[in-house]
């Protein structure tokens, strides 16, 4: 699987490329695989992952500010769009409430999205998708 996931990532991945890893990277240590994956990496910190300091980042794309974090619970109005990992295969879109407040939240973990990295022009087009089809 190592393999497998190394080699999608490095597909759709360029050296020059800054990759957001949202929590969960892997069981073991951070260094015996992040040395075979092409870009800049950032990552932030999941309820496996002990090496990383980041909880969570506020991110500028295309003048509008998204909200990077693992858990969906971690979340907040105010973005476009909230990027999380943490759930798994359970949803790509969803939108939380809490209170009056609404707001949308993206799984960006790779077993919604092919096993590989997402960038966020897709997410972006098909989060207008599935707004348009509620």
């Amino acid at each position: 699987m190592n393999y497998c996931l190394t080699s999608k990532w490095n597909s759709v991945v360029k050296p020059t490329d800054t990759v957001f890893h949202i929590g969960d990277f892997c069981f073991g240590k951070i260094s015996d695989y992040i040395n075979n994956l092409q870009g800049r990496i950032i990552l932030l910190r999941g309820n496996h992952d002990k090496e990383s300091p980041i909880l969570d980042i506020r991110i500028r794309i295309k003048d509008k500010e998204f909200l990077l974090t693992h858990r969906p619970e971690e979340t907040s109005p105010g973005y476009p769009l909230c990027l999380v990992g943490h759930v798994h295969d359970k949803w790509k879109f969803k939108t939380m409430t809490f209170e009056k407040y609404k707001w949308d939240v993206c799984n960006v973990g790779v077993d919604v999205w092919n096993f590989s990295p997402v960038n966020i022009d897709t997410i972006l087009s098909e989060h207008n998708k599935w707004k348009q089809n509620l």
